[in-house]
């Protein structure tokens, strides 16, 4: 795949650079700030870009800012956010439109090549990949009125593998499940989110909405 990276960490872009070099990926520009990342985008409309969040000059959130803006005028352009925080407003925020071509992953989940590596596809496949700690620390609410309170154990761990942009074959896999009782799963956790078979939009999509915003 073709590939911009936007990384102010000399020492993690460069070693980005190898990695998808050696794993025959083109590398189009990997930049040190946000500033040129849409403008380079524009002219040279890669598969895929990968970005930090916190970026020159203020290190708090060009990088979203561009990625957001990216997703917006070229939706075909894949997506994958990279920060060493978990940041609940952010994740939500890229999911805003689709939970489709994009990924949010820890800095520490780079270290592990093969699921670095198996993000990249499964986004430029047209999927999600959300870490699942992330998943983990993003969403758990407290308040009488959650509706995620009214999930059983099971529907939220479901909901959590969906959340990381797995299939549902891919959920039965990692939580050895029968495909059926994933969709029963699933179904549940749908009806439970009051989320309407006749909205015009995904119920993936809105349920993992709903995780990561409540």
């Amino acid at each position: 795949m073709r590939v911009i990276l936007a990384e102010d960490s000399t020492l993690l872009r460069e070693g980005l650079v190898r990695l998808l070099v050696e794993e025959g990926h083109e590398v189009l520009a990997a930049l040190g700030d946000a500033v040129t990342l849409v403008e380079e985008v524009g002219e040279r409309r890669p598969d895929i870009v990968v970005v930090d969040v916190r970026m020159p000059p203020t290190h708090t959130d060009e990088g979203l800012r561009a990625a957001v803006e990216i997703r917006e005028r070229w939706p075909e352009v894949s997506v994958l956010v990279l920060s060493q925080y978990i940041e609940r407003h952010y994740a939500a925020k890229l999911l805003a439109s689709s939970a489709e071509r994009v990924g949010y992953l820890l800095k520490d989940r780079v270290a592990q090549v093969e699921e670095f590596l198996d993000a990249l596809e499964r986004i430029h496949a047209g999927g999600a990949a959300i870490d699942p700690e992330v998943v983990r620390q993003l969403v758990v609410r407290t308040t009488r009125g959650d509706p995620l309170a009214r999930l059983t154990p099971r529907e939220r761990t479901v909901l959590e593998a969906l959340a990381e942009g797995h299939t549902n074959t891919a959920i039965g896999q990692k939580l050895h499940l029968s495909l059926s009782s994933v969709e029963k799963n699933l179904n549940s956790v749908f009806d439970k989110l009051e989320l309407s078979r006749t909205t015009g939009y995904s119920r993936r999509i809105l349920a993992v909405l709903r995780y990561l915003e409540s």
